[in-house]
């Protein structure tokens, strides 16, 4: 995924996932969201963070899960036996898909449903991806080298987990409520300066959704479990699913969370929600925003050979996914 921080979007370009931007002080405020926090109790079960820490963990074992290579497809199947030992109905969705410099990806989104003859359904997603060059790393040297993308990849999939495990252990979500995970890949292979060349698993999606199916809205996981991370309300997010951020802000609140879900804006984010926001399905991003860091909003490990298991922390993964479990069982 790529960042632009500091401004306010004020209009989508048609075509492509281009958009123009202006900066805007005032407007940047009120898109931070002032709407008061709905004082509510704490609902579902309990996330359990030390689950969710070796789910990534175990992705990690494979190594870097870069596109077309063996660790890719290894932890592919990993990722499907694990949503099927918990009794999820699993698709896949393959689809060969050009990189920017021309390579062909050989690309899976893994779709995992929870109750799936439910008709309100809720889009919960994140990529499984690792990205192929290190190119942020403060060492040069280390600008080839693959990502182990403990937290840029493996995190979101393994907060996925969790939660289907829990809602199926506990079996008391609404039951008129279905929920489908989709890992999303081909997401981390793209370049500065061209917008299209991320997110190619979600691109494929949003224009080849399943037949039948339609969300009321999505919840995107990415970095969600770094060190230090808090999760400020991300611009195209209140740009195209405004009431959703408030859900999901409130819902944080309302676990105990609202630390780690400021209130305030974050940066406007090129990621896997956009093209689905473009399809018509509402859907925010959870994504850190780290304030402090001049150089880099996402966070000091992104898109470094530093990403690994050491800079994991389990509060932040505990933090998020009650937060969407708070979601889930507020409806």
């Amino acid at each position: 995924m790529k960042i632009v921080t500091g401004i306010v979007i004020v209009a989508l370009l048609g075509g492509g996932y281009g958009w123009k931007l202006h900066k805007d002080n005032e407007m940047a405020s009120a898109i931070a969201g002032d709407a008061d926090t709905i004082q509510v109790a704490p609902v579902g079960p309990t996330f359990n963070s030390d689950s969710a820490y070796a789910f990534t963990a175990a992705q990690c074992a494979f190594g870097p899960r870069t596109m077309n290579s063996t660790a890719h497809d290894k932890c592919e199947s990993w990722i499907k036996s694990k949503f099927k030992s918990y009794g999820l109905e699993v698709k896949t969705q393959k689809a060969d898909l050009k990189g920017i410099d021309g390579e062909l990806f050989h690309s899976t989104n893994i779709m995992a449903s929870y109750n799936p003859k439910a008709t309100t359904r809720i889009l919960i997603c994140a990529h499984w991806d690792s990205r192929p060059w290190a190119d942020n790393d403060p060492d040069s040297t280390k600008h080839n080298e693959p990502v182990m993308a403990a937290n840029d990849g493996a995190s979101g999939v393994a907060v996925m987990l969790e939660l289907a495990r829990t809602i199926s252990k506990d079996k008391k979500l609404n039951k008129d409520i279905g929920i489908d995970f989709v890992c999303f890949d081909a997401e981390d292979s793209g370049k500065d300066g061209d917008d299209d060349s991320w997110a190619l698993g979600a691109q494929y999606f949003a224009s080849h959704q399943p037949e039948g199916l339609s969300w009321s809205y999505g919840i995107l996981l990415d970095m969600v479990g770094g060190e230090g991370a808090q999760f400020y309300q991300e611009q195209m997010s209140m740009q195209f699913a405004p009431d959703i951020v408030t859900k999901v802000w409130n819902a944080a609140a309302a676990a105990g969370y609202s630390a780690y879900f400021p209130t305030e804006s974050g940066g406007a984010v090129t990621d896997d929600h956009i093209p689905l926001n473009k399809a018509g399905i509402p859907t925010v991003d959870i994504i850190p925003f780290y304030r402090d860091l001049p150089d880099n909003s996402f966070g000091p490990t992104w898109h470094t050979t530093s990403d690994t298991m050491d800079h994991i922390d389990k509060n932040t993964l505990k933090a998020v996914g009650q937060t969407v479990i708070q979601v889930l069982y507020s409806e």
